[in-house]
């Protein structure tokens, strides 16, 4: 599993479509729904699915293939929300990433479409 984070509008999603040869077919775009598709093999905005997940009070569930590429916007930047649920919405993000960045075999920072390496 390859993990790709940054910020809002950073390039993650055309970094991975030139990386790993990904064309439509291969993506699921996450929504508020709660829904993942595990058949395919990148997982673009994560953060929504997470957010999905602290609306219904459940924790985040992410049976991901082994070859699955993840991409999740880094919304732990910033001004910490006023909101409890944005709040907690963002903890959990940050527990998962960090759960997700342990188990993957590449983790990749896009900023200003630029790679960083680190992991």
């Amino acid at each position: 599993m390859d993990l790709i984070i940054g910020g809002a509008y950073q390039g993650k999603e055309a970094y991975a479509r030139a990386r790993y040869g990904l064309e439509d077919e291969d993506i699921f775009v996450c929504g508020e729904d709660g829904e993942l598709d595990g058949s395919k093999r990148c997982f673009c905005h994560l953060e929504r699915y997470v957010l999905s997940c602290v609306r219904r009070g459940m924790e985040p569930v992410c049976p991901f293939r082994e070859d699955a590429v993840i991409l999740c916007t880094d919304i732990s930047c910033g001004v910490v929300p006023t909101d409890g649920e944005l709040r907690a919405w963002r903890e959990a993000v940050g527990r998962l990433l960090c759960g997700l960045a342990d188990r993957a075999e590449h983790v990749t920072r896009l900023f200003c479409g630029i790679p960083q390496v680190l992991k």
